[in-house]
């Protein structure tokens, strides 16, 4: 099931946002990989920093830009 954020995170997402727009859109991005109990499982635990990064640059063009 795909995310949809709710009113509240689109909220928290907007003051991370201006902050720091990366981390914003990295939280956006791990909420999209979680399951139902907000969980990520990754093949190898080791590998889990490089297949984030990867999945990074597909998700986004600019990872500062606006995203929701």
């Amino acid at each position: 099931m795909p995310f949809i954020p709710n009113k509240k995170f689109r909220k928290i997402y907007d003051q991370l946002f201006k902050e720091d727009p990366l981390q914003a859109n990295m939280l956006l991005l791990l909420h999209e990989l979680a399951d139902e109990r907000g969980e990520i499982v990754f093949s190898k635990k080791e590998d889990c920093v490089d297949e984030i990064k990867k999945l990074m640059e597909i998700r986004f063009n600019d990872p500062r830009d606006y995203a929701l």
